[in-house]
């Protein structure tokens, strides 16, 4: 095509929406969340929008301005409220620590702006709740980094329960499980200190297993809670000696509004772990198992299935959900799914909500949902395991 005939081709196309997004911290989610917004264009088909990440803030200019010179972002900040108060900013992503999420949603939804939050989306049941209706007043499009509910035999599972093929949930099994805090001579981080996390492992693992099993099993009303710190003492940043102040394991066993039953452990001290997430959901006509170390199946009994003598079809069938998403373009659908899948997809989703100027869910009403949870799993825990009620709100 002549360079004339190709100009005009590009002037013939209707221009989309650039949203800009101001990033607030840039640890392991901040740099994630740089990939997945810089790589949608290479994955999608017929994006409605445009998006970069424009500004980024973290704790000192020195640290700003290096990664905006690695990534390739154009401004560099230390305060969040001198970014928040920029015009040309349209979203917030909140990558910080959980005890300044709620800070930090507060000013930009004054400021008008979208939000994105990571989990979980505040450090007690009151702020969340706050947040939440503050989102809700605010014609905002507000969304909860919940990842997992992204991923293909995640989003496979929604749509067979949501079908019915499982019927009446009975049970379900869930856990998270790493080895990060399994070496009591490894150096703690921001994510192991409850002052800065707001509580441990339950607030780090639990909030996405919690929240995976509300979406899949329904509201979880009642819960009972136990807590481990396994080690009393870790080094802290500078090698000293550090009481252990947060939850390295938690376990609770819950209740659904449809009297469903289940479990949850989630854990940082379990050997051989890596990124291991799993769940087992039992219905009246069929369950599903899955887990993330083998990220590309979902596994399915079908109670319909015809039984015989040596079996017939009968049994858990595994699924081959890959990269089976209705409008990737890229990679293969043949190609082995990848731990960014979700934040990939999380994030098209949610900037596609942006642009059309549509709800999204994970919503910030579902954050102060998994929070409750939460905060009713502690108090269970501080007395000995009593069955707590999860309130429908504060």
């Amino acid at each position: 095509m002549p360079c004339g005939d190709e100009r005009r081709l590009k002037m013939e196309q209707p221009r989309k929406p650039v949203l800009r997004v101001g990033l607030l911290g840039f640890g392991s989610m901040g740099r994630t969340h740089t990939w997945a917004v810089r790589n949608l264009p290479f994955h999608y088909g017929n994006l409605s929008f445009r998006a970069e990440t424009a500004a980024v803030c973290t704790t000192t200019m020195e640290k700003s301005r290096r990664v905006c010179a690695e990534f390739g972002i154009a401004e560099a900040y230390d305060r969040v409220d001198e970014l928040i108060a920029r015009s040309d900013i349209d979203i917030i992503d909140v990558c910080t620590p959980n005890i300044y999420h709620y800070d930090a949603v507060k000013v930009a939804l004054a400021a008008g702006k979208h939000v994105l939050c990571e989990k979980p989306l505040a450090t007690t049941p009151a702020q969340a709740d706050e947040l939440a209706n503050l989102a809700a007043q605010s014609g905002r499009v507000c969304g909860m980094v919940f990842n997992n509910r992204w991923l293909a035999p995640v989003l496979r599972a929604k749509q067979l329960l949501d079908e019915g093929r499982v019927g009446r949930v009975l049970h379900f099994h869930a856990a998270y499980l790493h080895n990060s805090c399994i070496d009591p001579e490894r150096r703690v981080g921001w994510k192991q200190d409850k002052t800065v996390c707001g509580g441990g492992v339950l607030f780090d693992l639990g909030s996405h297993v919690i929240d995976l099993m509300m979406w899949l099993c329904g509201p979880i009303v009642r819960v009972s809670g136990m807590e481990q710190i396994a080690y009393a003492s870790h080094p802290d940043r500078d090698g000293n000696e550090w009481a252990t102040n947060a939850d390295e394991a938690f376990y609770l066993t819950c209740r659904t509004a449809a009297d469903a039953c289940g479990t949850i452990t989630v854990s940082k001290i379990t050997q051989g772990a890596n990124d291991d997430l799993s769940f087992e959901i039992y219905g009246e006509k069929g369950s599903l198992r899955f887990s993330l170390m083998e990220p590309n199946f979902l596994e399915f009994y079908d109670v319909s299935a015809p039984a015989a003598p040596q079996g017939g079809t009968r049994g858990f069938t595994r699924i081959e959900c890959v990269n089976r998403y209705p409008d990737r373009v890229f990679p293969s659908p043949k190609a082995p799914a990848g731990w960014l899948n979700g934040h990939l997809e999380s994030m098209r989703a949610y900037l596609s909500a942006v642009a059309g100027n549509c709800p999204f869910a994970p919503s910030f009403s579902d954050g102060a949902a998994v929070q409750r949870v939460m905060d009713a799993a502690y108090r269970s825990a501080a007395n000995r395991g009593v069955l707590s009620e999860v309130p429908v709100c504060l």
